[in-house]
């Protein structure tokens, strides 16, 4: 291009990388038409050409992957992306998620683009800050099972603090309950991990969950910091992610913010199709402003491979622009023998979500966290 010649697509865009199956002819053709499903989903003459040339996303490269499948590199113009998350849903992967063929891989914002998106407020860095803990991985606690009152969830949450839990958060099953009031289990549980952190002379954060509509959730995070929550935990599979980043941008809160996946699931394909589990689990909600996002570790029973599960925390935590990292945090039954394997695979800065397994533990929950704390010491060694 001349330096007279100016791109019909602006200096700021959105490219996104799809994987579509071959033979490279087919490949092309399937990536020409996720250009115009992502833009006008018409004939491309339904535009004159200089419109033409401006909306409709552009191929820029296609290249083979393994198994006679083709990763697709599309540019979008900048005035496409909008300024909301579903804005971005929609020219990414909108129309095309329909498609049998598709699966979106990844993508990526110019940097003018990008600053109007705030990321996470606290991030890897800021939780382990604020739990004081910088050389190993987390431990993060569930409140579970569901059917428990109040009492009794405050009563083990104090068991996770004293057998060292870093963090503590709330099951995604439990709402606002009538066996199990939301504000009385917050209160209850928020009084008993601040507590018994304080005896044991170290921080942890707790993370209530708020999930629901826009209204209720706001509602129900507002309460929850009032009564000593320091975290909070939102499903953005059923909330919406822009419903994760109102939280998150919310000066009144300031506090920080778990993603759990329940729901994004039937979104994730590991068969060509759909979302590639490092945009769902990692690119989405770092964008939305999740300091922590969970997802499923590898050989749990969930449709997750290792290197699906190394590539969420690569994404999490590589650097982009001024978006600061998520952390990490994999959940599956995890016990004292997957430490070394999940270490090795993942690293340190990785949370370790301990749920119904830490519980059924003979020696009780109390030791039970305490011997895995150690375990996971001196597997660092």
């Amino acid at each position: 291009m001349h330096a007279e010649e100016r791109d019909p697509l602006g200096t700021e865009f959105l490219t996104a990388v799809y994987e579509v199956p071959g033979p490279e002819t087919e490949a092309r053709a399937r990536a020409e038409r996720i250009c115009l499903d992502q833009t006008i989903e018409a004939d491309a003459n339904l535009l004159a050409p200089a419109l033409r040339a401006k909306i409709l996303g552009r191929l820029e490269q296609i290249q083979p992957l393994a198994a006679g499948r083709y990763e697709a590199t599309i540019r979008y113009a900048g005035d496409l992306v909008g300024k909301d998350h579903s804005d971005l849903l929609n020219l990414v992967f909108g129309t095309s998620s329909l498609r049998s063929d598709v699966r979106l891989l990844s993508f990526t914002l110019t940097p003018t683009l990008l600053s109007s998106w705030g990321g996470p407020r606290y991030g890897l860095v800021g939780l382990r800050q604020a739990v004081g803990v910088s050389n190993r991985p987390l431990v993060c606690a569930v409140l579970k099972p569901l059917g428990c009152s109040p009492k009794t969830l405050a009563e083990l949450a104090a068991q996770f603090v004293r057998g060292g839990a870093d963090l503590i958060k709330d099951d995604q099953a439990l709402l606002d309950q009538p066996f199990c009031p939301f504000n009385e289990r917050v209160a209850r549980c928020a009084e008993a991990i601040a507590g018994t952190s304080v005896q044991r002379g170290r921080h942890c954060l707790y993370f209530a969950h708020v999930s629901g509509a826009l209204d209720s959730m706001r509602q129900r995070a507002g309460e929850a910091k009032r009564l000593g929550a320091t975290g909070l935990l939102v499903a953005p599979g059923v909330t919406g992610f822009d419903g994760l980043r109102a939280l998150a941008v919310d000066e009144t809160l300031a506090v920080p913010i778990a993603s759990h996946p329940t729901f994004l699931g039937t979104c994730v394909s590991h068969e060509g199709r759909g979302l590639a589990p490092a945009v769902a689990y990692a690119l989405l909600p770092r964008l939305a402003g999740a300091d922590m996002t969970i997802y499923p570790s590898f050989d749990v029973g969930y449709t997750m491979s290792e290197e699906d599960c190394l590539s969420v925390a690569v994404n999490c935590r590589q650097p982009w622009a001024h978006i600061m990292p998520t952390m990490p945090a994999v959940g599956g039954r995890i016990g004292v023998d997957r430490i070394r394997e999940l270490t090795t695979a993942l690293g340190q800065d990785v949370v370790f979500i301990l749920g119904s397994r830490i519980q059924q533990n003979q020696v009780g929950v109390v030791t039970a966290i305490d011997e895995f704390q150690r375990a996971l010491t001196k597997s660092l060694t």
